[in-house]
């Protein structure tokens, strides 16, 4: 620690590495004092930005201003390099997802608990303005009761040629983008999860799934449908949000969408829809004077709030807002999502 600031450790320098690098020269509490990457080139990277380049972990954690250690390797090297920061005596923020299992989870958590130092995880998606939006349609009931939620995250890419490709460390879509929207989605409702059923796709990578789809039950009636695809060259909507008395939709990260809401149901003269093999009632569109179309009540946020509440977090000051009984939860409904892919069936989840 430098004064009042905080000195942070990143061991993994690349691309997210340097991502949280950059986002915390914001901060004012917190400051990066140094890196540690196996690729010489990164550390050269980091020197550049200012930072100092360490030639080993032991080397980083020995160095006593340091006071967080942010693992951003490869997922299969989170566990081993977090235990073996919080016996030395740091903090650690862990990118997700936070290991490969819940039991190694559980590993981790112990050591925590062992050793009196702070253990939390990047769910950085938690701030993102698609998700909050619906959270707050969501929470105050602007479309009535919801009773079915999409949420989709589509590319059209395949996975990116590096580790994420690769089983042994802990490559696959489900790791990589299910953690962010499964976490979402239980943030999101509250209650048990009670069932799950998943598939997933293999459509450019045999050794990990390169897409999937989980249809989850919750025990208050709603469902949820999350999706990841990465060879969807035309992509729907990141958010399908059905309830009651309207729906809502956003289309894609630019926060573009509106909100339907019924404002009568008294439609006694209906124009049917005239097909070529016959005509609808049933799927005519409603009136214009039933319906009213309203902006979406878009919720803004500072990705930089993760790092302060961590701040605050370690001098007792607030409770981490990444929970670990959180990401246990999210850790075991992937878990549940490998199964259901596995046996074909669904699996009971919380029930």
């Amino acid at each position: 620690m430098r004064g009042n600031v905080m000195c942070l450790g990143i061991v993994g320098y690349g691309g997210m590495g340097s991502w949280h690098g950059d986002l915390i020269q914001r901060i004012d509490e917190l400051m990066v004092k140094g890196v540690y990457d196996i690729n010489p080139q990164r550390g050269e990277l980091a020197k550049e930005q200012g930072f100092l380049s360490y030639h080993s972990l032991e080397e980083l954690l020995s160095d006593e201003e340091i006071d967080i250690v942010l693992v951003s390797t490869p997922n299969d090297l989170h566990k081993p390099i977090a235990i073996q920061a919080m016996r030395a005596g740091r903090h650690v923020v862990s990118e997700k997802p936070v290991t490969l299992s819940s039991a190694d989870l559980e590993e981790m958590i112990q050591v925590s608990k062992e050793t009196g130092r702070l253990f939390t995880v990047h769910q950085n998606r938690r701030w993102d303005e698609d998700f909050l939006t619906v959270k707050k349609i969501y929470d105050e009931r602007l479309l009535g009761n919801v009773f079915r939620i999409e949420s989709r995250v589509h590319g059209s890419r395949g996975i990116p040629g590096d580790w994420r490709q690769e089983k042994e460390h802990g490559g696959g879509m489900v790791l990589d983008w299910g953690v962010h929207l499964l976490d979402q989605i239980l943030m999101m409702v509250p209650g048990r999860l009670s069932r799950v059923y998943a598939t997933l796709t293999n459509v450019t990578n045999t050794l990990v799934d390169d897409g999937f789809t989980a249809e989850l039950t919750f025990e208050n009636g709603i469902q949820a449908l999350i999706e990841v695809g990465t060879s969807n060259f035309i992509s729907l909507p990141r958010w399908y949000v059905l309830g009651q008395d309207g729906t809502a939709v956003i289309e894609d990260w630019d926060l573009s969408g509106r909100i339907v809401r019924a404002i009568g149901h008294d439609e006694k003269d209906i124009t049917p829809v005239i097909t070529a093999a016959g005509l609808t009632k049933t799927m005519a569109p409603r009136r214009e004077d039933t319906i009213h179309t309203q902006e979406l009540p878009i919720v803004r946020s500072d990705i930089r709030d993760f790092y302060r509440n961590v701040c605050a977090a370690v001098m007792g000051r607030e409770e981490p807002k990444v929970q670990l009984p959180e990401v246990m939860r999210v850790m075991k409904l992937m878990e549940a999502v490998f199964e259901s892919a596995r046996t074909g069936t669904a699996v009971t989840f919380e029930s």
